[in-house]
């Protein structure tokens, strides 16, 4: 089924006759193998194959991911005067993201709460929409919550469905698997008795696919504010990003063409190589007016809010090294800016007396309040504060790569 699509929320097919279709599923699949590879595939992979290929993933609805988008629609109406004409209806959409398996918003799961809500299913989000004509917040808060529960409420439903479908199908691929496999070698005994020779390809080993599911985290959006929420980078986002700028730097630490001879915006690139394409609703920007000056690396959320600032510097010391992050908290971040980093590319060969520098300089900063605790030795998690404000934090890392 397609990740598209518009149903009333678990209330589309039940959850036995979508089991039969899946074990039918599994079944076809084996089937359209050829004897050849039946036979030449090494059943544990083919199996671990199948198994990840009809697994399902249970539902999470990211509650704090709520974005309301608002439009004004009008509507002929007649009071019970007989008075006529026309009124605005404020039609709102209210989006969820999402993760798990979206074709299980169209099951009814068993057991089923009897309750149901039109949906839409769009990829990774899901939403619902509400009709109003009064301007009253408590009585839209009132019927957004009515509306959720209503949509949602069968999730721990059809996940209790889901981890029992989970359970049961190694047991399932495998019986499937080999009967499918008893009768190819039954028929090929039956054609060594008639003296038929089977076919040769079936000493062929053959390879299972292999599939790759990996979550990429999205920025939350916050709750806070109805109609222009402001997107902020969750943790988990946050410690990705810099999970991959670890990543790639050590990478370039082991190719020298990658970085000698390689000024700050060059390596910049790299980096930014691996963030811009790798989460959703989010752009990665080099040289990007912020504030008051243009920083080395930004993502901002599609609509253009700031969700991470980062600055590229080879090390020169530590005069240069505060000279950075002043560069960064001065003229950089903004009030609402609160995940930056500073990426440092040590040409030095004592690499280790430079990284106990930088965690004691650190310290120094007239930003500093905190040192949290290190992702590892070569990055650095610190907590500071906005220039011009010191109650507003900001995580702040301090990455460093060795460059000789």
């Amino acid at each position: 089924m397609s990740s598209r699509f518009s149903c009333n929320s678990f209330a589309q097919i039940d959850w036995s006759n979508y089991q039969q279709n899946l074990q039918q599923a599994v079944r076809q699949d084996i089937h359209d193998r050829p004897k050849e590879y039946i036979l030449g595939i090494d059943e544990n992979e083919c199996a671990s194959y199948l198994i990840e290929q009809f697994s399902l993933e249970p539902l999470e609805i990211f509650a704090d991911s709520e974005h309301i988008t608002p439009r004004t629609e009008k509507e002929r109406f007649q009071d019970d005067f007989g008075r006529s004409g026309y009124r605005d209806v404020y039609v709102f959409r209210v989006r969820y993201n999402f993760r798990g398996s979206a074709v299980l918003f169209q099951v009814k799961p068993n057991p089923w709460t009897v309750t149901t809500y039109p949906i839409n299913v769009d990829s990774d989000t899901v939403s619902f929409e509400l009709e109003m004509v009064r301007k009253d917040a408590d009585e839209f808060r009132r019927r957004k919550d009515e509306a959720f529960r209503e949509s949602f409420v069968n999730v721990g439903n059809i996940n209790k469905n889901v981890a029992e479908w989970n359970q049961a199908l190694p047991q399932w691929v495998t019986s499937v698997f080999d009967a499918r496999k008893k009768h190819f070698a039954a028929e090929n005994d039956f054609f060594a008795a008639i003296n038929v020779a089977p076919d040769p390809r079936t000493s062929e080993i053959f390879t299972a696919p292999t599939i790759k599911r990996r979550v990429v985290p999205r920025p939350a959006i916050s709750s806070t504010k109805q109609f222009s929420p402001v997107p902020t980078m969750a943790d988990e986002m946050y410690e990705d990003v810099l999970k991959v700028l670890s990543q790639a730097g050590r990478a370039m630490e082991r190719k020298p063409s990658l970085y000698r001879g390689k000024e700050e915006e060059d390596l910049r690139d790299q980096f930014l190589l691996f963030l811009e394409t790798r989460y959703a609703a989010t752009t990665g920007t080099s040289e990007t007016f912020n504030k008051a000056g243009k920083t080395d690396i930004l993502l901002k959320y599609e609509d253009g809010s700031n969700l991470f600032v980062a600055e590229c510097k080879w090390w020169k010391g530590e005069a240069e090294f505060h000279a950075a992050i002043k560069q960064l908290f001065d003229r950089y971040l903004t009030w609402r800016d609160s995940k930056a980093a500073l990426l440092l590319f040590v040409p030095n060969k004592n690499f280790s007396a430079v990284v106990e520098k930088v965690r004691a300089d650190a310290g120094k900063s007239p930003y500093f309040v905190r040192s949290t605790a290190d992702r590892d030795e070569t990055s650095l998690a610190f907590d500071f504060h906005l220039s011009n404000d010191e109650k507003r934090i900001v995580h702040f890392a301090i990455l460093l790569f060795a460059f000789p």
